[in-house]
């Protein structure tokens, strides 16, 4: 039977078709469920002062929906963004496990309203002890909350929405974002959704795509870091008065402001995080940066984190689910274009479907007979060619770069690829000339540049 508070909500629902000055809305659901819910709320600066929501579907929808008016109407922006499905189930009495769902769907609608509004009119007063955490929803960034100090809230980045990829794989889909709102609560924790999914589109994806029909082997990961994420979060963080922005990024700061390797070589992250400036590095804070992975995952499971265990996303995060070749298809039109395989000589060994495939120094996937392993030594766009041979002519010792940027001092080292070893070098101009040869420079990636364990600038490699 139906509780009381149920039935209340249901026939006598707060906030249906409410309309008002200064809404921001969210909305969830769509046509695969056949639920709707739209969520609009207004903030003063520093609490909700009136919410609504219109929905579509069925009776628990619209008794949700009324629910998570009453709740947040009136309450602080932080107090409102600890409230999820539980809470909004609890209004009502309880939900059987068939309508948790709409709960579920209201939350979402809720928080992207919530997040929306607390972006442009949020104004909470500077709090020098509050720090906003990124949680991605994975042992890294909940061990980051646990390990803060202070008063923390959090804050989860919607990137990318595709039916394709929108899974438990991907760190930045829907599914994600309710992961990671799910257990920011359980921590006790304020949660917000920040929609960048337009920024994401124009500053990371469209290059991505744009670069690889140049024949460049572009770096996503670098560009949405040091352009796109974290600076989108420290203005956030700005709006809930939060002095510092923390991240699970295994990484460290030099007493003098300046990025450091992690205490742990095999977790690393410092290359993704290399196109940060000083700015933005003096308000971060990587609680993770002296410890293990195993150790890390032993304090969550000290905790009692669900996700203690979880395993570690290994694509980049609007691949997870879908490959390559079917995104580049899909959201770029780089579909099979089909051109020679060529050795240095000019000499046509094979073919391939489209140089956008390829990157230097690859292996796998050239489908050519030889003698001896042949590696991909220069892709040419114009001319659809990929050019190989064997692993010494990849071998250079001066690399070019483009778009340089230096924190001040003289570099002694440098990493040409992510899991590359930093090796020694000097740098004159727009050349860097290393003490030993490198197997494969691709036009495209990172060239990120080191003075003893301290980051210390970064370029693109250049064609």
């Amino acid at each position: 039977m139906p509780d009381e508070r149920f039935e209340d909500h249901l026939t006598h629902p707060r906030g249906r078709g409410r309309t008002f000055d200064g809404a921001f809305h969210g909305a969830a659901g769509g046509a695969a469920c056949g639920d709707l819910v739209r969520f609009s709320l207004a903030i003063d600066g520093e609490r909700i002062t009136t919410a609504g929501f219109d929905a579509a579907g069925c009776g628990t929808m619209l008794a949700a929906g009324s629910a998570a008016v009453a709740l947040v109407e009136g309450a602080g922006l932080l107090d409102a963004a600890r409230i999820g499905s539980p809470q909004i189930a609890a209004e009502l009495g309880g939900l059987s496990a068939g309508k948790l769902h709409a709960a579920d769907l209201v939350s979402d609608a809720l928080h992207r309203a919530l997040g929306a509004a607390a972006r442009v009119a949020g104004a909470l007063p500077a709090d020098p002890r509050r720090t906003l955490v990124a949680m991605s929803g994975g042992v890294d960034s909940a061990v980051a909350a646990i390990l803060s100090d202070g008063d923390v809230a959090t804050v989860t980045l919607e990137l990318w929405a595709d039916t394709d990829n929108d899974g438990e794989r991907s760190c930045c889909s829907a599914d994600a974002v309710r992961g990671a709102r799910r257990l920011a609560h359980e921590l006790g924790l304020a949660h917000f959704t920040l929609d960048l999914r337009d920024e994401f589109r124009g500053g990371v994806v469209d290059p991505w795509l744009r670069e690889h029909a140049d024949g460049l082997t572009p770096n996503p990961c670098v560009r949405c870091n040091g352009h796109v994420r974290l600076d989108a979060m420290l203005d956030f963080a700005d709006r809930l008065g939060a002095a510092t922005l923390t991240t699970g990024h295994y990484a460290r700061r030099t007493d003098d402001g300046l990025l450091r390797l992690a205490a742990d070589p095999a977790k690393d992250q410092t290359y993704m995080l290399a196109a940060l400036g000083r700015d933005a590095l003096a308000r971060l804070r990587f609680p993770l940066g002296e410890h293990t992975k195993a150790h890390v995952r032993a304090l969550a499971e000290q905790a009692g984190l669900a996700v203690a265990r979880k395993p570690e996303s290994q694509d980049l995060c609007f691949l997870a689910g879908t490959g390559r070749a079917t995104f580049l298809a899909r959201h770029g039109g780089l579909r099979e274009r089909p051109g020679d395989i060529v050795d240095s000589a000019g000499r046509v060994l094979g073919r391939h479907d489209g140089h956008h495939g390829f990157t230097v120094g690859q292996r796998k996937g050239l489908r050519v007979a030889a003698t001896q392993p042949l590696y991909v030594l220069a892709t040419d766009a114009r001319a659809n060619t990929v050019t190989v041979g064997p692993r010494e002519q990849l071998a250079t010792s001066t690399v070019r770069v483009r778009g340089l940027r230096l924190h001040g001092a003289e570099p002694d080292a440098v990493r040409l690829r992510y899991h590359a070893p930093a090796l020694r070098c000097h740098l004159d101009g727009n050349r860097i000339h290393l003490d030993e040869p490198f197997d494969g420079a691709a036009p495209g990636q990172t060239a990120v540049f080191l003075r003893g364990d301290a980051i210390v600038g970064c370029a693109t490699i250049a064609a």
